[in-house]
């Protein structure tokens, strides 16, 4: 049967109910919207899929509620929430319609299970305080999504829908972006193995262009590669690799001596001929030639060891 509305609650929006959004409306392009809390309308029928409303969870009767008592657990004993409902039984069919490779489609649903969807479960829950992420919590994705809901005093009468259609394609743009991403990670992963591979016992990793390459790094357990080499347009890149996605600290960092300079006086504190720029934290130096920036990166590492 053909999903005609995509049902659930009016009034204030969070980001559970939101997100789902996003993954319902690629799936069923043609369905409405509503936002409701009308008994006749969140009763559940074919052609709805009621969700964050409803006081059930039934997936074959296609209603996602997680307000419910007891509500639905994770086979770790972890809340749902709407999204992570949704996700669970919506997600695959999600990247398929982003063309993300079927080899591929079960490792990205967990990855992006784990990483982007059970936070948003456990916050809406309140099994996890949003001070975790101290100072920061402002600027976690569900307080920004949370901070485009209508202010207190505006008095129109579909101020709360008006916001949250608004709010929609804002949300959308950051699940497509993580997604596209996660996709790009699985599609450098042969590049970076081969490029590792090539290395041997180079402590320096050659990159045909810019990718994510520390995880493949980490599960190769190549821990003795210190700096990546990559072509930037003319010029050329030496980067360190930063320990881990948490931190600043590298494995190693560019020569002290480096730090801040350009041009010619990098070529003097180098001597290397072609040095062009060296960053002040020194994670990125940059030249005109592939001989150069080897010749640097040559450099660089028998300074760090």
């Amino acid at each position: 049967m053909t999903i005609t509305h995509l049902v659930t609650h009016s009034g204030g929006f969070h980001a559970d109910e939101l997100l789902s959004s996003v993954v319902l409306t690629r799936l069923f392009p043609d369905a409405e919207i509503v936002r409701t809390r009308d008994k006749t309308m969140i009763a559940p029928a074919g052609e709805k899929i009621i969700y964050d409303v409803g006081g059930a969870y039934d997936a074959e009767a296609q209603i996602f509620d997680h307000h419910q008592r007891p509500g639905p657990m994770r086979s770790d004993d972890q809340p749902y929430s709407s999204f992570g409902l949704i996700w669970a039984h919506y997600g695959r069919a999600y990247l398929e319609s982003m063309d993300v490779p079927a080899d591929d489609i079960e490792a990205i649903h967990h990855k992006f299970d784990t990483k982007f969807v059970l936070p948003i479960d456990l916050l809406d829950n309140g099994a996890m305080e949003p001070s975790v992420a101290g100072p920061l919590s402002v600027l976690t994705l569900p307080s920004l999504l949370g901070s485009l809901k209508p202010v207190f005093d505006d008095a129109s009468p579909t101020a709360d829908d008006d916001a949250f259609m608004s709010a929609l394609p804002i949300a959308r743009s950051f699940v497509e972006a993580q997604i596209r991403n996660l996709a790009a990670k699985f599609r450098s992963r042969q590049i970076v193995d081969k490029a590792i591979a090539d290395a041997g016992t180079s402590p320096i990793l050659e990159l045909p262009m810019g990718m994510p390459f520390r995880s493949a790094l980490d599960d190769a357990e190549a821990d003795h590669i210190l700096f990546v080499v990559v072509p930037r347009g003319e010029d050329w890149t030496l980067g360190g690799i930063k320990l881990s996605g948490d931190t600043f600290d590298q494995r190693a960092d560019l020569p002290a001596s480096w730090a801040g300079l350009t041009d010619e006086a990098l070529e003097a504190a180098c001597g290397v001929k072609g040095a062009k720029f060296c960053h002040n934290a020194r994670f990125i130096a940059v030249a005109d030639s592939r001989d150069a920036i080897m010749e640097m990166a040559q450099i660089a590492v028998k300074e760090a060891q």
